[in-house]
Formats: structure tokens, sequence, C-alpha cells
């Protein structure tokens, strides 16, 4: 088996795992926000569980990826973002025993680096596989989410789990273009290979 075919059959694997966890990050974020918006928000202990695991789910779904694409070592990026995810999930268990504002400020620090790490992980992955123009989208408005949630947190509004939910809701909105983006890519590839 030639060289040129290997490459091609790794690009098609990871393709595949690429659409399996975009629909998979949807699902999740998709559910978080339903559960926030209809359970969480008059539930305290439910809202402080989910926030916690907002971030933790993030480590673990940046650890997975980076290990079926070549592990850590080959994936700084989200090397950094498992790291920086990580210490979230735990500022976050210490923020929730002083104030929401607390908690809402550390989810911004989070999101102005997690949307930098996952922007520039788009980045790196735009020449080998489609849909990073929505993982680098995603990533630019997390950012900029994580600069708001900082301001917000230091104003005199009252804040909640529906305050970080509309961020949920934009992330599993990028992550299902994705998916179907790269599935309609990968359809037309076929197509075109197999009228060839």
């Amino acid at each position: 088996m030639s060289t040129q075919s290997i490459d091609h059959q790794q690009a098609q694997a990871t393709s595949g795992w690429l659409k399996s966890y975009y629909f998979t990050r949807f699902a999740f974020s998709a559910v978080w926000v339903g559960v926030a918006f209809f359970f969480a928000k008059d539930a305290p202990l439910l809202a402080a569980i989910m926030l916690f695991g907002y971030p933790a789910w993030d480590a673990l779904a940046n650890f997975v990826d980076a290990q079926r694409n070549g592990g850590l070592g080959r994936n700084k990026t989200q090397l950094l973002n498992v790291i920086v995810s990580t210490i979230t999930a735990i500022a976050v268990a210490i923020a929730l025993g002083s104030s929401m504002n607390s908690v809402l400020g550390v989810f911004g620090i989070w999101a102005g680096f997690a949307g930098i790490f996952q922007l520039a992980t788009a980045v790196r992955r735009w020449n080998t596989y489609g849909a990073q123009w929505a993982m680098i989208l995603s990533g630019a408005q997390s950012a900029l989410a994580g600069f708001l949630f900082v301001k917000m947190a230091g104003g005199p509004e009252p804040v909640g789990i529906t305050t970080v939910a509309p961020y949920a809701a934009f992330g599993a909105f990028y992550f299902l273009v994705a998916a179907v983006w790269l599935t309609v890519s990968d359809a037309r590839k076929h197509s075109l290979s197999a009228a060839t």
C-alpha cells in the first residue's frame, strides 16, 4: 500500500472521528442548555454541579480528541485547553462557596483562554479538514464572551446559570454546524472520487 493511500485513509479516519466528536459536543451542550433553562435555574445544587461539570467536560473532551489525533504532545493547544479547563473546574468549585459573580468571573477568564486555544486548534487543522471556519468563529466568540462575563461579574446585575447558558448554546450551534459541514464535505468528496 502506498504512503499516499495510507495518508488518505488516516485523513478519512480522523474526519470520521471529528464528525462524531462535534456531534457529541453539540449534544452535550444542547442538553446542558436545556437543563439550565428549564430545571437548574431554580435548583441551586443542580446549577452548581452543572457549572462545575461544564469546564470538566471540556477538559475531558479535549483530552480524548487530542489522544485520537496523535496525543497531547502533538496537540499543544489542546493540552493547554485540558490544563486550563481542569483548573477552571476546580476554581468554579471554590468560587461557588463565594458568589455567582465570582463563578461568572472564573467562567469569563476560562472562556477567553479556551476560545483562543480552540481557535488555534482550528487554524492548525485548517489545511487538513473542513468545517474549521465554524470552530474559528466559535473560538473568537468564546474569547469575546469571556470579556463580557468578566465585565458582568463586576456589575450589580444578578447572575446565574442562565447567564452562562446562551454561551453554551452558541457553542452547541457551532459544533453542530462543524459536524454537518464535515458530513456534507465528505459526501461530496466521496461522490467525486466515485465518479472518477
